[in-house]
């Protein structure tokens, strides 16, 4: 059962959005290719839509503060709007990039960026310590399950006009469940002093900047591309793969909340997130691409593990007042990090090979993997 109305108005949006975000991950940068960019034009296209994601992360804490989150929410739904009806009236690369920079679409199996921002607040504020885990791990598990849904879309419609007008539709119910949020899920407005937890919002979101930097190098918009250049699979084949890709990574969420339990939310992430980097090095020596698949959902399994656990964590770490910073600055720090490394994978694809930004990726988030866990073992939890 919900908390309140408010976090299920949240996972209905959530859903919504992730469902879009499911088959334009694929389809974008396939729909790139066809349109004759290149694989360096690729990764500085899905560059330039993180810097885009990072900049809203930036501008929304404001309005949500002063605002609340429903406002807030809804002048990014307006945005996404706006992204859909540029993508259907599309036909130059140009107006692509500029409609996935304006829409914040996820080209990641993870969701990061404003909606995330705010909504990961509403949700710490709607529950207690003992159950936020449980809740943020149901949230990133229905984001997963319904961007599985819209992976498997792409086989169902032939051309590209038909998924973005899918696009429009998602931003629709999105907009219909922020208008309904209550004016509880307001936030309050923080203290624009520094508070007691600044040095560590400051380290968590330094480290986490390591990890997405390190993500960069395997988005699922470049995943795609990988086996859609090395292994000639096609668009409908593509949708297949990710579809049960995002639900092995959902059914991993129901396991999160359990392992914190046990094992506490540090151990969890961090032991969950090191094998999958393991198994992400191994996909670049797959010899097939069934094999390449296989590890993938392998690597699905255990790596988004640490996705509920580290947001409990944030939040947990810090005072009440001091989310909206927290999540805000880890969230963009993330965004800008994961942003400066698609263009640097478009070069190395076409300068090294195609298989090397999963070693580069890999090898980076174990050593992000070692510095958290020695960095945050002894702090001690508030909430």
């Amino acid at each position: 059962m919900m908390p309140n109305p408010g976090c299920t108005l949240v996972f209905i949006a959530k859903a919504a959005r992730t469902f879009a975000y499911g088959f334009l991950g694929i389809v974008l940068p396939v729909y790139l290719s066809d349109l004759g960019v290149s694989a360096l034009g690729v990764g500085a296209s899905v560059t330039l839509t993180l810097l885009a994601s990072a900049a809203l992360t930036w501008a929304v804490r404001r309005p949500a503060e002063r605002y609340g989150a429903r406002t807030a929410l809804l002048g990014l739904v307006a945005l996404s709007a706006i992204a859909a009806v540029l993508l259907l009236c599309a036909r130059t690369p140009w107006l692509v990039v500029a409609a996935a920079m304006l829409g914040n679409v996820a080209v990641s199996t993870g969701e990061t960026g404003p909606f995330l921002t705010v909504e990961q607040v509403i949700i710490a504020r709607a529950t207690s310590g003992e159950t936020r885990t449980t809740v943020l791990s149901l949230y990133n598990l229905v984001g997963y399950g319904a961007a599985a849904l819209g992976s498997v879309v792409v086989a169902l419609f032939d051309g590209y006009r038909p998924l973005f007008a899918l696009f429009l539709g998602a931003a629709a119910v999105q907009a219909l469940a922020y208008a309904r949020l209550p004016r509880a899920a307001r936030a309050e407005r923080s203290a624009r002093v520094p508070g007691p937890s600044t040095s560590l919002i400051r380290r968590l979101a330094a480290l986490g900047a390591i990890d997405s930097f390190a993500g960069g190098f395997v988005l699922q918009s470049l995943i795609a591309y990988f086996l859609h250049e090395r292994f000639g699979l096609d668009l409908a084949t593509l949708g297949l793969v990710f579809f049960v890709a995002q639900i092995v990574t959902a059914a991993s969420l129901l396991l999160a909340a359990r392992a914190a339990a046990r094992f506490g939310l540090l151990p969890t992430m961090v032991v969950s997130h090191l094998v999958s980097n393991v198994v992400l090095i191994a996909i670049a020596a797959a010899p097939t691409a069934w094999v390449a698949v296989a590890l993938l959902y392998l690597r699905q399994l255990m790596s988004q593990m640490d996705v509920p656990t580290r947001q409990a964590y944030v939040m947990a770490v810090v005072e009440d007042h001091e989310r909206e910073a927290a999540a805000s600055l880890t969230n963009l720090t993330r965004t800008l990090a994961q942003a400066v490394t698609p263009a640097m994978t478009g070069w190395i694809m076409q300068a090294v090979s195609l298989s090397a930004p999963f070693v580069l990726g890999g090898a980076l988030k174990i050593v992000y993997d070692v510095l958290m866990y020695t960095t945050f073992k002894n702090v001690p939890l508030k909430t």
